[in-house]
Order: structure tokens, then sequence, then C-alpha cells
């Protein structure tokens, strides 16, 4: 007969004809599993499949235990005591209440290192910022070696393919024409993936390039459409400089320019889609290792971990309207699978990375994640923050911003006249044909752009060197653990 607690919900141990007995898991609910090990001391995240086999995994132990005292009971001699199955029950207390403090202890650890890590920056600790960025640096690269070494064969191959290449575009030929073509255009998507993936990398933070050259190109192109009255301008300079062609084909449309600026904008999705990445690799290989999301201590991983805390407490109508939108996020990911990440990756989402998170943690095949991801970016989402900035940039609505600008009590004639300035030396530009000397000038709002473009790009790098540096010492932490188990 099954030994159970004061509780016919929470069962403490089993034994049947002097054997163990493990109870039947599967037929329970998600909250009285989660229950069940939090009374032991056992951590609740996950489904209810880890669930289930991280409480059969504890009554393999449990059974070894019990079995182990059965054998001895068969050894002892007569007089010598028996410990009793309450003893058993009191001695599983006590490691239970071991391993609680164990954990406690552990997390307390954890909090400690990620505030001692926080201080790793270049305005803290600039000389330990800068030895630990070093020394990531250089691990990481050791790393990139061994890994090309072991894949010598596939190196070999490139390196080939990369001198039959340079041979090519040095050899003179008919095929030449065809090389500069190729080389122009990759060189030209290579600049906006590159953008792309600098936007939504998140190495400490994300360089917001859409704001600060693809929506600008989107704007120029615009302007210059309506100014030229065509979208056809001369190639060259074109990309690098926009000219009015000589001949005009009237106003052009939305969807003409849309088209003209649709290589650029989906070379840039796709790089925001490769920055999506990093979170679904190191949530799938938190699964796949069997250890907690903690263990990784990164802030996507982190998040995730407190929405799932959420998501068991219940009464997600007391929780915060942010928490509910997490929890309502994971939740559509979960549920509708490629829909989902396609929905969630179409809008501007700041919370994606989250959803990158629960579909690496739920196992989600790369190519359903990468390709909705893909669509929805460079795709769906890309054609509506076109249309938006080629709106609010046609001539009628510029027009009417100068004009609402003008009418601001005070300061609207002192900022109207640098934005009709700054305009028409704009359009200006457009009508000059190349290799005319223009005498610079400079407007102060062209001012004003330059300089913090470099002030963010600045902050850009440091987040780089501070995120490398803390990722040493987030390395260093993960050897202590270890050491420690051992």
């Amino acid at each position: 007969m099954a030994t159970r607690g004061r509780s016919s919900n929470h069962i403490v141990t089993g034994e049947q004809n002097g054997k163990f007995v493990a109870p039947k898991y599967s037929s329970r609910t998600v909250a009285w599993l989660r229950k069940e090990l939090r009374a032991r001391g056992l951590s609740t995240t996950g489904l209810k499949v880890d669930l289930v086999a991280r409480l059969e995994e504890a009554d393999k132990s449990m059974s070894h235990t019990v079995n182990d005292v059965h054998v001895r009971r068969g050894q002892l001699v007569d007089g010598e005591a028996v410990k009793s199955q309450e003893e058993i029950v009191t001695n599983a207390g006590s490691e239970k209440s071991r391993t609680a403090k164990e954990e406690a202890a552990l997390k307390h650890q954890r909090e400690m290192e990620r505030r001692e890590r926080e201080q790793i920056v270049l305005w803290r600790k600039p000389l330990t910022t800068l030895q630990y960025f070093t020394l990531e640096t250089a691990i990481l690269f050791h790393g990139y070696l061994i890994r090309l070494w072991e894949n010598k064969g596939k190196v070999l191959i490139s390196v080939l393919l990369t001198l039959l290449l340079v041979w090519l575009y040095h050899t003179p030929g008919a095929h030449q024409q065809y090389v500069v073509l190729m080389e122009k255009k990759l060189h030209w998507c290579a600049y906006w993936v590159f953008l792309g993936i600098l936007s939504s990398v998140g190495l400490g933070t994300g360089l917001h390039t859409f704001l600060l050259y693809l929506g600008p190109h989107i704007a120029q192109v615009t302007m210059a459409a309506y100014e030229c009255y065509s979208v056809d301008f001369p190639e060259p300079p074109y990309p690098d400089q926009i000219i009015c062609p000589d001949e005009t084909e009237g106003t052009p449309s939305i969807w003409a320019i849309i088209a003209k600026v649709r290589l650029e904008a989906c070379m840039w999705g796709i790089g925001t889609a490769i920055g999506e990445l990093p979170p679904y690799f190191m949530a799938k290989a938190a699964r796949l290792s069997g250890d907690d999301l903690d263990e990784f201590d990164d802030d996507e991983l982190e998040e995730f971990e407190e929405v799932q805390h959420a998501r068991e407490a219940g009464n997600l109508a007391q929780q915060a309207w942010s928490t509910r939108v997490k929890v309502a996020v994971t939740k559509l990911v979960e549920r509708v699978g490629f829909v989902g990440i396609l929905a969630m990756a179409s809008i501007p989402n700041p919370l994606f990375d989250l959803a990158g998170v629960t579909c690496g943690y739920l196992l989600v095949p790369f190519w359903t994640f990468f390709g909705a991801t893909c669509i929805g970016k460079a795709v769906i989402k890309m054609h509506i923050q076109k249309i938006f900035i080629i709106t609010i940039f046609s001539e009628h609505h510029i027009e009417t911003l100068v004009n609402l600008i003008g009418q601001l009590p005070k300061i609207g004639p002192s900022l109207t006249a640098p934005f009709q300035d700054f305009l028409e030396k704009q359009k200006k530009k457009f009508h000059i044909k190349p290799g005319t000397n223009v005498p610079s000038e400079t407007n102060w709002l062209s001012y004003v752009f330059e300089k913090v473009l470099i002030l963010m790009i600045a902050y850009f790098v440091l987040s780089i060197v501070n995120s490398t540096a803390q990722s040493y010492h987030k390395r260093k932490s993960k050897e202590n653990h270890h050491k420690q188990k051992v």
C-alpha cells in the first residue's frame, strides 16, 4: 500500500511488497506537477513533459534509496536495529531541505555575480573592462582558429574558390562588364545586410540603422522622385549620388518609389532576421543541454524565465500590463507556430527577442523560425515602413509639415527658415551634374544629424566592448560553478 502525506494530493513516496512504486504523473495537471516539484525543492520550469521527466528522475533516485535499505535489511543479524519507513522519509525530507538551501545559495551567488558584471563598463572600471575585453577576444579568436582547423577541408575549398574568383576579377575579357555589375550589386546588398544585423543583433545595444541610414535613404529617393518627376536616376552615380535624369515621366506613383528602394529594404530586413538568431540558438542550447534557463544568465533568457514564472503563478489579471503582453506573445508563438512567428515579425515589435527565445526553447525547427522571420521582416514589415516613410516625405506632406512648424508659438518662425533652406538645398543637389564644383555650405540640421550619428556609432562601439568584457566575466563565473560542483 502506498504511503501518502497529510494531503491526498501530495505523494511523498510509495512502497509495495518491499519495493518502491513510482506514481504515474502523466495523468496529473501541470499545476499539480509544479506544486509537487516545488514541495520537493526542484525546478518548476519547462513544459509538462519536462515536469513529468523531472519527477520520474527524482522517484528513480528515491527507488534506489528504498531498495538499498531493503537489501541491507536482509543482511542484518538478529538484534540489530532496522531503519523504518518513517526514517527514510525523514532522510528524504532533510535531503530536500539541503537541496532547497543549495539552490537558494546558488541563486544568491548568481545575483551577486550579475550585479558585479553590471559594473564592468568602461566608465566605471576602464582597466578591468579593457583587460576582460582583450582576454575574451583572444579566447574567441582561438576558438575560431580551432574550428577552422577542424574544417580544414572546407576552408581549403573556400580558399581555392576565392583564388579563382580573384583571377577572374583581374583577367581582362568580355566577362568584365558582368564582373563589375555583380561587384556593385554584391557590395550594395552586403552593406544593407550588415546594417540590418547591427540593428537587431543586440551587442549591448542595437544600432538603429533604420533611423540613421535606411529611413533617410528612402526619404531622399522620395524627395528626388517628386523633384525630378522620375525614378530613373542615372547609374552611375546612383546610388552614391542622386541626379535628376534629362527626361521626365510625370509625377511617380508610390509603387514606383517602393520598387526603387525594394532591394536595399529587403536586404536590410534579411539582416535584421539574421540578427534575431542568437536568442533562438541560446534558448535551444539551454533546452537541449537540460539546464535551466537561468544557467545561461542572458537578458533575453532571463525575461523568458520571468514570463514562465508568471504563467505558473496564474492570476494574470493582477500582473503588470507588460507581463500580460509578454505572456500573450509566448502563448501566440507556442500555439500558432509559423503563423504566430510571422505575425510577430511583420510589425515593429520590441518583444520579438522573447518570441525567438520561446521558439528556441520549444525546439521549433530552424527553417520554420528563420523562414517566418525573413518573410515577416524583409517583405511585410519593410513594405509597411516604406509606405510610411514615402507618405511622410511626399512633396505635399513636407509642405504641410513646414507650415505646421511655422505655426508653433514663438519658435515656429525661427525653425521654419532652416527647414526650408535645408529642403531647397537638397532639391538643388538633384540637378547638379557630375563633375560640377559646388561650394560646400553647412546647414545646422545637417551638422546636428552628423554629430548625433557619430555619437550613436561611438556608443555602439563602447557597448560592444562592455558586452564582450561582461561575457568574459560570465565565462569565469561558469568555470567557478563547475569547480564547486566537482
